[in-house]
């Protein structure tokens, strides 16, 4: 894929280029809600705002509070989806779709229609299939411990954790995901009890990274599952294009498809207000802003990420 440069013909740098892409979005940082329905997110500043580039060749750039650790929450089900199909390939498909949903992230009505198969991996009732999966043959702890142990490695960085205020916040109200876990139990698409996968979701949700980590730690599906910085094939070619490939397609909610057209890349959002996108065969880019827009994803994350995309011309299309 023919990307322009990081050195453009105007000569400016990586740097120079994400702080202007950045301060030229700043009024609308701010604006928004926070995601005020678990207690322990609507306490973040909304004003809060960073932003980090890291390409294959190890170069960096960041911006504003790059550097501070928030809630990743749905940006997780990228790490789950990559071991639940490293474990067991398509035979995911089987429990859960790859199509958009269309629908708000934690939908009951669509689960309903579709008879208990959630429609991707990357909406709420997907997620908490994932979960069941990687609990099969380990006990919870375990099975943490499996994920933050990818985490750590695909990220170069131990220090990574979960939030357990953020987690504990999640479980007391988590009441629309446990319905979501009842009703798939009661379609025999849950395998383990409805408490311990709920346990596994919310916990996973409330890993808190910062952008800086976040780029490290998805490097690997901007080279087709290698990490260029290690030499390790992480995942194989054919997992990373399809993990990409069902970023780009649901990776945003019901917004997947304005996503796309404004900003072009693979990515997933959370409602901790991270936003981390790819871009194949260049690098990551992570943008933080707490404030989202109806659909649950940073409002003014996917304007700096229409800007920086604009700014470098990095595009898939």
């Amino acid at each position: 894929m023919d990307f322009q440069q990081i050195s453009n013909q105007d000569g400016l740098t990586l740097q120079k280029k994400l702080d202007a892409a950045c301060n030229s979005i700043r009024d609308q940082i701010g604006r928004g809600h926070v995601a005020n329905y678990i207690p322990a997110l609507a306490r973040i500043d909304i004003k809060k705002f960073g932003a980090s580039i890291l390409t294959l060749e190890g170069e960096q750039a960041s911006y504003g509070d790059a550097q501070e650790p928030f809630s990743i929450q749905s940006i997780s089900k990228v790490f789950s989806l990559t071991l639940v199909l490293n474990k067991i390939g398509d035979e995911l498909w089987k429990r859960v779709h790859h199509e958009p949903s269309g629908n708000a992230f934690n939908s009951i009505v669509q689960l309903e229609m579709e008879k208990g198969i959630p429609r991707n991996p990357f909406i709420n009732a997907g997620a908490l299939v994932l979960s069941d999966i990687l609990l099969e043959g380990v006990s919870k702890k375990e099975c943490l411990s499996f994920i933050l142990n990818f985490l750590h490695q695909v990220s170069n960085d131990r220090s990574i954790q979960i939030d357990e205020e953020v987690a504990l916040s999640e479980l007391n109200t988590a009441h629309r995901n446990l319905s979501l876990a009842n009703f798939m139990k009661s379609c025999h698409n849950i395998k383990h009890s409805v408490e311990e996968v709920l346990d596994i979701y919310c916990h996973q949700c409330s890993i808190a990274m910062n952008n800086e980590q976040l780029c490290r730690s998805l490097l690997f599906l901007a080279k087709e599952g290698f990490d260029p910085l290690t030499k390790t094939q992480v995942i194989s070619q054919e997992l990373a294009r399809r993990i990409n490939s069902i970023m780009m397609l649901c990776g945003h909610y019901d917004a997947s498809g304005d996503f796309a057209y404004r900003v072009g890349l693979p990515g997933k959002s959370g409602v901790g207000g991270g936003i981390v996108v790819v871009v194949p065969e260049v690098g990551v880019i992570s943008v933080w802003s707490p404030g989202l827009n109806k659909n649950g994803n940073s409002l003014a994350g996917t304007a700096a990420l229409e800007a920086i995309a604009k700014s470098l011309n990095w595009n898939i299309l």
